[in-house]
């Protein structure tokens, strides 16, 4: 269904659409609600694909390579063992597909076998009742909330903190 693999500098065109619709920066990073220029999307993709910190992975469906999003761990602690998974499905033709929990159970493999972390957690927009959904079929399970954590479409939500254990 998919392959997730090193991401390219050519591989930055389809985000200028992306992180200009609304729908599908909804609920992703805050930084996506203020760049929209090809300027800086160049600027942030730029400093993406330097980044030695963190993985971060191309999502490409596996029959046309064509690139629907991106995804990995961040905030990795190699003294704590542990990161934060994040995933952006820019492209919304692959939205309800399931590709959300396969990307998701491919990035746990990753952290527990070849980060050897223990633990994996996330933070999710608790309206976004299809990535919770996706997350808790990957194997997440519900830790806590941040109240009032997040403002979009003009009101407050809680922002969900979900995790995985290598021996969940």
């Amino acid at each position: 269904m998919i392959q997730l693999k090193a991401l390219s500098k050519n591989d930055v065109y389809p985000f200028y659409e992306w992180l200009n619709d609304s729908e599908s920066i909804k609920y992703s990073l805050s930084a996506f609600q203020k760049i929209n220029s090809k300027k800086e999307i160049d600027l942030w993709f730029e400093t993406l694909l330097k980044d030695q910190k963190n993985l971060n992975l191309g999502i490409f469906l596996e029959e046309s390579n064509q690139l629907i999003g991106y995804a990995g761990i961040c905030s990795i602690s190699q003294q704590n063992k542990s990161g934060e998974y994040f995933i952006f499905i820019g492209d919304k033709s692959a939205w309800g597909k399931g590709i959300g929990s396969a990307v998701s159970k491919q990035i746990i493999k990753i952290a527990f076998q070849d980060k050897k972390l223990n633990r994996l957690m996330l933070t999710v927009s608790e309206p976004n009742i299809g990535g919770v959904k996706a997350y808790q079929k990957a194997g997440f399970n519900l830790e806590g909330r941040l109240r009032q954590a997040c403002f979009r479409d003009g009101a407050f939500h809680d922002k969900l903190i979900m995790s995985v254990l290598r021996e969940d």
